[in-house]
């Protein structure tokens, strides 16, 4: 058993498939309209859906837009560099809402971002599985011992 996707609805579509392909980087995997139904799906991931999971993108064509709610929480992506990948989103137009920077509680990077969707996704640094399963802290990604915090790094000191 595994994750296929995770359907996220959108009353934009071609600016949130802007905004996940172009911005993030993801691929258009598959789009699909169903007239009958008046919806489109469109997949977009970081590799195939046979290899691994993805989001759907679900548009409602009688909708303009969605209330974020209560009960959702956010997509985490992993990156290499925290500070870049910021850096980067902001040049392409995201808003970062939360600078990188240690989890409150914790010490694993984060940042967050409001897409042009108004869906909060966070990124996490690449962390590779542990090689042991006590150093695992419950709850978080495991670091092996070869991983390399970032250096936190003020924003006068990245440019």
């Amino acid at each position: 058993m595994r994750i296929l996707h995770t359907m996220l609805r959108v009353g934009d579509l071609d600016r949130s498939l802007r905004f996940y392909c172009e911005v993030l980087g993801m691929r258009l995997l598959r789009r699909n309209d169903y007239p009958g139904g008046r919806f489109t799906l469109a997949f977009v991931g970081y590799g195939s859906e046979e290899d691994t999971a993805v989001l759907e993108l679900t548009h409602n064509w009688d909708t303009e837009r969605y209330q974020l709610g209560d009960g959702f929480g956010h997509v985490a992506l992993s990156v290499d560099d925290i500070y870049r990948q910021c850096d980067e989103l902001r040049a392409k137009g995201a808003k970062i809402v939360r600078e990188p920077g240690p989890m409150k509680h914790g010490s694993t990077e984060i940042a967050w971002s409001r897409p042009l969707t108004l869906r909060v996704i966070s990124t996490l640094p690449v962390m590779p599985a542990s090689p042991s399963p006590r150093a695992t802290p419950p709850g978080f990604f495991a670091a092996s011992p070869g991983f390399r915090r970032s250096p936190r790094r003020t924003a006068s000191a990245r440019r």
